[in-house]
């Protein structure tokens, strides 16, 4: 049996902030479970209190609801499907079971290709970014500072922001790394005929 340092373990294991690669997944598990479990709560709390988040269509300039009852609760539906999503990848982590990451790694893919299409549309109409801000309520919080920021200065801004998130989803420990564990195991004992 061969004696391999603590550290060269940990090295070879690593990938995001120099974590284990199981260490890394229930963090980010973790991560996922209190921002998914904060917009419940205020889901929950705009439900109870509709007054308190209702807009006018007045405010809006339009002649729609911003959150009706259909909305929130789908909005709700979303964010505990989000919840259990965020929890099997957290157990299936800690107790290394690879078949209950599966949901969590799709919806990082489903996540990267929309951030990619955002990023696609921003590009390709500049313009709708101030048109969005422009449809916004009129005392919605940095309104007025959004508007008066060069358009071309905003779009780089945004590109810059998604690029650095994308950045982040992207990041994967090298080839070799990841299959250092399956790599060290020795191979099965040779057939004997009985």
């Amino acid at each position: 049996m061969k004696m391999v340092a603590p550290w060269t373990r940990f090295y070879s294991n690593s990938c995001c902030l120099c974590c284990h690669v199981r260490t890394g997944t229930i963090l980010l598990g973790v991560w996922y479970l209190i921002i998914n479990a904060v917009v419940l709560l205020i889901l929950l709390s705009a439900l109870a209190d509709p007054d308190q988040y209702n807009f006018s269509s007045s405010e809006l300039g339009g002649d729609f609801e911003f959150m009706d009852d259909a909305n929130m609760c789908i909005a709700i539906a979303i964010s505990l499907l989000m919840i259990l999503i965020c929890a099997m990848a957290t157990y299936g982590a800690y107790k290394q079971r690879a078949a209950w990451i599966i949901p969590f790694f799709c919806y990082q893919i489903f996540d990267f290709a929309l951030n990619m299409l955002v990023a696609i549309t921003v590009l390709i109409y500049p313009n709708s970014i101030q048109e969005y801000i422009r449809q916004l309520p009129p005392n919605f919080p940095y309104r007025d500072d959004v508007m008066s920021v060069n358009p071309t200065c905003l779009v780089l801004i945004i590109l810059l922001f998604i690029s650095i998130i994308l950045t982040f989803k992207v990041l994967l420990p090298p080839y070799d790394d990841a299959t250092v564990n399956g790599a060290a195991k020795e191979p099965p004992p040779p057939y004997v005929s009985a």
